[in-house]
């Protein structure tokens, strides 16, 4: 089964191949930054199981997913359950409220990225409580630093205030930074994209189809963002830059 899924696709290889990148991006970061290379979040979206365990035996931990609903039927593969016991999920796509239950109940759950109201988070909140894990668990707040009307996320403004409510209201949470989204379609003749530019001191990377080949679907955005974990001095990657709470 693994090996007919991973045919056309050496994961291995292109797992070294985006570390390496990676560590480059970092080496050509300010002094004044923090040494630290991002963690690599590798996004299965609509990819089988089976490609993910290839890419946990190459010794990838951290998944994303898009989909509460593939999500939570990835994780509870049997193989992937048994194969791979250190897996860590990654929430990474738009949470409705109505979902955050079935979410919560996916096994190893490690990080929802996309906290985007105070609403969302007393919900997650309440979730994760009843769930009563050994551990808080770990989110993001998404901010929509490109302003764009298709984008889920908070505006630069309503940051704060959502970061404060979940340090103060929210106990079974970790606020562990902030996300954000790049502009696509960004013209390159103006030089590289800023919001993809991971020297800044991101220290959180997802990267999909680059890993994984390239998706099926018709009408696909964009598959590689960046995001940057709290207590770091750098500054936020994105067309709006700020500094995190």
């Amino acid at each position: 089964m693994i090996g007919r899924a991973v045919m056309a696709v050496d994961v291995g290889l292109r797992l070294r191949a985006v570390t390496e990148n990676m560590k480059m991006a970092t080496s050509r970061r300010s002094a004044a930054l923090p040494d630290v290379t991002p963690r690599l979040v590798a996004v299965g979206k609509t990819k089988p199981a089976a490609l993910m365990i290839e890419a946990y035996c190459h010794g990838q931990r951290h998944f994303g997913e898009n989909y509460v609903q593939e999500l939570v039927e990835k994780a509870a593969d049997s193989q992937i359950l048994s194969v791979c016991p250190d897996i860590k999920w990654h929430f990474i796509g738009h949470l409705q409220k109505n979902n955050v239950n079935k979410l919560i109940g996916a096994p190893n759950l490690f990080m929802i990225e996309t906290i985007d109201s105070i609403k969302l988070a007393d919900k997650v909140n309440q979730s994760w409580q009843k769930k009563q894990a050994a551990q808080r668990l770990k989110v993001m707040v998404q901010v929509n630093t490109s302003e764009e009307d298709n984008k889920h996320g908070l505006s630069v403004e309503e940051t704060v205030d959502t970061v404060r409510h979940i340090l103060s209201n929210c106990p079974c949470l970790e606020f562990v930074g902030l996300m954000t989204i790049g502009r696509y379609g960004y013209d390159l003749s103006q030089g590289p994209n800023p919001d993809f530019q991971i020297e800044v001191g991101a220290t959180n990377v997802r990267v999909g189809s680059t890993i994984f080949g390239e998706r099926t679907y018709p009408n696909k955005t964009g598959t590689d963002e960046a995001s940057k974990e709290a207590g770091e001095p750098a500054e936020i990657a994105g067309r709006v830059t700020a500094k995190a709470p």
